[in-house]
């Protein structure tokens, strides 16, 4: 994810020295702030999460608020930080990562108002994935551009196929409450889907089975062909992923022998051993 700031010639010496330190990974300072946020993060997300266990909370439940408000006020000041060393704070405020960290501090100051909305700081989480600026994974962003793209180009053909497993499963639902009937825990349409739903995905639950030689048939099938459920989206998306793959890799041209073909994290061309230019 690309953060979304800038900051115009002109600025004040405060702002520029702050900026460096923020938003910039490549100064050591930048870099140890980095560290210490990301780390932050996690041990903020740490302590929502063991605050959700009963008997750690029983013992430790005042230590873990007292934390969670320390790295709130922490996240607060440095929300207020990003927003006052920028050029054009809305730009920040709207971005994605602007909006992440609004929204992992509100929580804890709804606890005032509703009880319990703390654990809604787990969305700080979102926030660790400022690693991949902080480490400079640009190859594993660069993975993740391909894997968005493959599941953008199949975003029809899932709707499509989710179109049928539904109107699938509304059918089935319906036959199966019309051929057990509440007498067998089919009390109504909805349950019938619900039935239809959890054996169509093979998770089979249990809580309401089949009970007449029909229904099971019925269910037989359902269960059959809950293996094509699981293989048709995989089919299409590891289709499409092939396929933007080939793209990225005829993409690159190698300079002295003009082949293409290499693969996304090639370095060198495997032709003519060249160093590529991406």
């Amino acid at each position: 994810m690309k953060q979304v700031s800038s900051l115009q010639p002109g600025s004040a010496v405060w702002q520029q020295k702050l900026y460096a330190i923020i938003f910039e990974a490549n100064t050591p300072s930048g870099k140890l702030f980095d560290v210490i946020l990301l780390w932050s993060i996690a041990l903020s997300v740490a302590a929502v999460i063991l605050e959700s266990v009963s008997s750690i909370q029983l013992q430790y439940g005042f230590l873990l608020r007292v934390i969670e408000w320390f790295f709130t006020i922490i996240f607060t000041i440095e929300y207020a930080l990003r927003v006052a060393c920028v050029s054009t704070p809305r730009k920040y405020i709207f971005s994605f990562f602007g909006i992440v960290d609004l929204l992992s501090i509100i929580p804890t100051y709804l606890t005032v108002i509703l009880t319990h909305s703390h654990y809604l700081l787990v969305i700080r989480a979102v926030r660790l994935l400022r690693v991949f600026r902080v480490l400079k994974l640009s190859r594993y962003v660069s993975e993740a551009d391909i894997l968005t793209q493959a599941l953008a180009a199949s975003r029809r053909k899932i709707t499509v196929f989710i179109g049928a497993v539904i109107t699938f499963v509304l059918i089935t639902g319906s036959l199966m409450h019309l051929i057990e009937g509440p007498a067998n825990g089919f009390t109504n349409i909805p349950k019938g889907i619900y039935w239809a739903i959890v054996t169509l995905t093979t998770v089979g639950y249990g809580d309401i089975t089949p009970q007449t030689p029909l229904g099971q048939f019925v269910s037989a099938l359902v269960m059959i062909l809950g293996y094509g459920v699981i293989a048709v989206p995989t089919g299409i998306v590891s289709v499409e992923l092939s396929r933007v793959q080939g793209d990225h890799s005829n993409a690159v041209q190698c300079e002295l022998c003009a082949q293409r073909g290499h693969s996304p994290d090639a370095v060198y061309c495997k032709f003519c051993g060249e160093k590529l230019t991406v």
